[in-house]
């Protein structure tokens, strides 16, 4: 596998990580522990590094999870968890200074280790300064607790307001082809202050890949039966975009999701995306993908056309729209 050092941090990493939430969180039918151990030791051993998860997800039930699975090989793999939330399905924000060191304390026992290599701030939290925040995880750094501070759908002004106080290693924010928003000036931002990106959902919730679309049943409690997105007729008017991919795919003996996640991996030497799954198979396909040479000429033909393609649908219904990117 190869490595990538989110921005100027020194935090190295796999070129692709893993996003655990869906390990005991948000998409129904929540798969089996013990299959999940195995899937992440399994990660582990194909040279996957970097781990991604948050109080938020079960709520708790993934740190524990992670905390099992990795112990055994702790000191060879990065773990990110997340604080911000009020929690219990997330019934608002709260990132006060002592609810962020809770949060931490908490965190270090269910992960089973002695420090957090990356906490992130979940959501902005417009009710304390980011200042505060910034500062207050400084602290837990000079700790011991922490090693590098992050943010999570954050717009720039708090950016860099954070950076100016703690330096922030990493943003994570969705991004993909059908979620570009971050182009315009989040990516300008984070490449002149020297921050990783970290994009989450990079196949967009599963549909990139083409094995999702407007017949797909979701489970009640998936939680993409709540997103504009995922309705039928975004679903079949976003096709465009997996036609796209797979056309590409086919020229390249690859997957969609593969040819998504090279584009992305291509963009800049700081992304790294952490695509989650709970199937072995799943892992095995995007782990390939950072083998998959994508052209200048590929390149330029998957971004003017996706840029030609009108998406259907918001990521997110309003009453949460308003947390993303403030």
């Amino acid at each position: 596998m190869q490595q990538r050092q989110l921005g100027r941090s020194g935090l190295q990493v796999s070129a692709l990580g893993l996003g655990c939430m869906g390990m005991s969180f948000a998409y129904e039918p929540i798969p089996e522990r013990g299959a999940m151990i195995a899937l992440l030791r399994a990660a582990v051993e194909r040279g996957v590094t970097f781990f991604d998860t948050a109080e938020a997800y079960g709520p708790f039930l993934n740190e524990e999870l992670l905390g099992e699975a990795l112990a055994p090989v702790r000191d060879q793999v990065v773990i990110a968890t997340k604080f911000g939330f009020k929690t219990e399905a997330f019934p608002g924000l709260d990132s006060r200074p002592e609810r962020i060191r809770k949060v931490a304390e908490a965190a270090l026992k269910r992960l089973r280790t002695d420090r957090i290599d990356l906490f992130y701030q979940h959501r902005v939290d417009p009710q304390v300064p980011i200042e505060d925040v910034a500062g207050t995880v400084g602290e837990l750094i000079r700790e011991g607790k922490v090693k590098h501070f992050g943010l999570s759908e954050a717009g720039v002004a708090i950016i860099r307001r954070a950076h100016a106080v703690q330096p922030v290693a990493a943003l994570q924010s969705e991004y993909s082809l059908w979620t570009r928003e971050v182009e315009t000036e989040i990516l300008p931002t984070l490449q002149d202050l020297g921050i990783g990106f970290v994009p989450f959902s990079p196949l967009g919730r599963g549909y990139l890949t083409g094995k999702l679309d407007a017949a797909t049943p979701l489970a009640p409690g998936d939680m993409r039966t709540t997103l504009p997105r995922f309705t039928a007729a975004a679903r079949t008017a976003n096709l465009a975009l997996v036609v796209l991919l797979t056309g590409i795919a086919e020229r390249k003996q690859a997957t969609a999701a593969q040819v998504a996640l090279a584009w992305l991996l291509a963009q800049d030497p700081c992304i790294v995306p952490i695509p989650g799954t709970t199937k072995l198979a799943r892992l095995e396909e995007n782990i390939d993908a950072t083998a998959l040479a994508l052209t200048p000429a590929d390149l330029q033909q998957i971004s003017s056309a996706a840029a030609q393609i009108t998406v259907h649908g918001a990521r997110y219904p309003a009453s949460l729209q308003q947390a993303v990117n403030r």
